[in-house]
């Protein structure tokens, strides 16, 4: 193991064992000023467990809707809140381009709704990992070049972080925040990558180390801030390795880490504190609550000094194997209250051109119910939210509802049009890569069609 790779791992045990991040603090080069339109921010809403795209984006025109109730009669009259076509909430889009097909979205998703219908949200069909172009013949025929380990949570969730299965080392947004550094349109800068429930992986790149947020704050000690200032100011210098000077190499290098660290914490908690933030009120369940320290963090962006910000939070319960006629419909709710307050919080500090949401899971699920759940899938439909985004539009395909067509792996589980590639090219391009970039951090977009045109020009 090479000294670099030590401090990686001893970082890393460290912030386990300890109330500091491991991050290294600021650059002392020039930080680039975050004012202005320059300023671009991407935000990942994982949602583990794999949610069900079938009961995201359902068939709203009447022979798909009376399809697709058939297949799921075991699964929907359990629902109290019911998924009649006339409690359904319809999306306009081109009828035309999907053979006379209408969608719609749950009742539960009012806020999504209204940001598709003014434009600020589009849908995107059928993304999953892939590595080439793939129909039900081939695939059952086992021709075609898939993903290892497919419809497995662990696996499938780091290749939508990573494009590999568990155990990889760098995720693709840590990759394009370090060809950011490289290209000169971000420094150096420890707040370039925070995530504030999991999702590291995602994040992680050769020179790009994740900041961890909690509560909306980076983690204090509360010995410190109970005490007064005369013991604070002997406590500080010792908990942060001030002084620690040694001649060993390695121990070092973990003491100035944890000094690094430190300032690093009181420097975020300094710009939160000290910036103007939105007055909306973000709701008080766990992805709004990180969501809404997102929202603090972008509005510190200039005492955070940083040109490009990549964030990802998280919410967990989408595996629904059983009861998820109780459980799905508080998950969207919760999931798009919290949307609805982050994009109104982005317009209220008119920066929402600037800002990116995006949702991604572990997979989809099938359409064939198991009795009162479904089971693991492959694709899945998904939001990108944002004043850039072309919204009021379905980007890539929705299968149609129905069993053993050729974008069908079995009981419904839906063959990826879009891969994971492409979406987060997407991303890739909007933050300023060029496509040398991006085919080095995606080297699937080679095997694969044109991308999404989701952002205006």
């Amino acid at each position: 193991m090479n000294r670099r790779n030590f401090l990686k791992a001893g970082s890393a045990s460290i912030m386990a064992t300890s109330v500091l991040n491991m991050a290294s603090l600021l650059s002392s080069k020039t930080a680039y000023a975050s004012e202005g339109d320059d300023y671009k921010a991407l935000v990942c809403v994982f949602l583990y467990g794999g949610m069900d795209n079938h009961d995201t984006i359902i068939p709203y025109d009447q022979p798909s809707y009376d399809k697709w109730a058939q297949i799921r009669s075991s699964l929907l009259p359990q629902y109290s809140n019911k998924r009649s076509i006339d409690n359904l909430l319809p999306l306009n889009a081109s009828a035309i381009r999907f053979d006379q097909r209408k969608f719609a979205l749950p009742p539960e998703m009012t806020g999504l709704q209204q940001l598709y219908q003014q434009g600020n949200m589009a849908v995107i069909g059928n993304v999953g990992p892939m590595i080439e172009t793939t129909t039900a013949t081939s695939f059952n025929a086992q021709t075609a070049k898939v993903p290892s380990r497919l419809f497995s949570h662990n696996d499938q969730q780091s290749i939508w972080m990573s494009g590999n299965t568990e155990g990889a080392q760098y995720g693709w947004a840590g990759q394009v925040n370090d060809s950011l550094i490289a290209q000169g349109l971000q420094d150096t800068n420890t707040f370039s990558a925070i995530t504030t429930s999991g999702g590291e992986l995602l994040l992680t790149g050769k020179n790009t180390t994740p900041y961890h947020v909690e509560g909306g704050r980076a983690l204090t000690m509360d010995i410190i801030e109970e005490n007064d200032s005369h013991f604070s100011d002997q406590l500080v210098p010792h908990l942060s390795a001030a002084d620690h000077k040694v001649s060993h190499l390695l121990q070092q290098d973990l003491s100035n880490k944890i000094n690094q660290s430190y300032h690093a914490n009181s420097q975020y908690n300094q710009a939160v504190d000290g910036s103007a933030h939105s007055d909306v009120q973000f709701p008080n369940s766990h992805i709004g609550q990180q969501l809404g320290s997102v929202a603090k963090t972008i509005a510190a962006r200039n005492q955070l000094q940083g040109k490009r910000q990549i964030f990802v939070v998280s919410m967990g319960g989408f595996d629904t194997h059983s009861a998820q006629a109780k459980t799905l419909p508080k998950l969207q709710s919760d999931l798009d209250q919290a949307i609805l307050a982050f994009q109104s919080a982005m317009d209220s500090m008119d920066i929402a051109k600037n800002v990116t949401l995006f949702t991604g899971s572990d997979f989809g699920r099938t359409l064939a119910a198991n009795g009162d759940g479904t089971d693991h899938g492959w694709g899945s439909h998904h939001f990108v939210v944002g004043g850039a985004v072309q919204g009021g539009q379905i980007f890539g395909d929705i299968p149609v509802s129905e069993l053993n067509h050729q974008l069908d792996a079995g009981s419904g589980r839906l063959i990826p049009t879009t891969s994971v590639d492409q979406y987060a090219a997407c991303f890739g391009k909007w933050m300023g890569l060029d496509e040398s970039d991006l085919n080095n951090i995606f080297p699937n977009l080679a095997n694969l069609g044109p991308r999404p045109d989701l952002f205006t020009a």
